[in-house]
């Protein structure tokens, strides 16, 4: 078992922040590259066991809400499948299982927020640098992408 993990923090409230991301549905609003989402059978957005289908960049991800707190601000979702990119790492084989987590929490000076956001990806031993490495790099674009939707719904 491997981590990749990035923090940092956002010059928006708690309460903002939350808002955006709270609905396991709303990676379209502020992942770029997320074309399309949806949440299969009829499921709510904040119930944990509900299973997303997303567009990211070409390649359709299914993952379940492992874990949904309103009152601790955190988020967890796990992969079903194996990951279908990218391209380059074809060959090789994907991460057993996977497992984000976004945490955030209040900033009092400024009225900013925290966020940690963190992949524990399960792999073959042989592929944990490679992939860890990945999503080392990913975490902090998909921050980002947040960070600049909280700026474009701000202004």
């Amino acid at each position: 078992m491997t981590t990749a993990y990035y923090s940092t923090v956002l010059d928006h409230p708690l309460g903002t922040v939350w808002s955006l991301i709270r609905d396991f549905n709303n990676y379209p609003a502020y992942i770029e590259g997320v074309s399309k989402s949806m949440i299969e059978d009829d499921r709510r957005g904040d119930e944990i066991g509900a299973i997303r289908r997303f567009c990211y960049r070409g390649n359709w991800v299914r993952q379940r809400l492992a874990a949904h707190s309103d009152d601790a601000h955190l988020l967890t979702y796990a992969g079903i499948e194996p990951l279908p990119f990218p391209a380059a790492l074809a060959e090789d084989h994907s991460p057993v299982r996977y497992e984000g987590t976004m945490h955030l929490r209040e900033v009092v000076e400024g009225n900013r927020t925290f966020i940690e956001w963190s992949v524990a990806l399960d792999t073959a031993s042989q592929d944990a640098a490679r992939w860890q490495k990945l999503f080392q790099s990913w975490i902090p674009d998909w921050t980002h992408s947040l960070a600049r939707a909280l700026a474009r719904s701000a202004s």
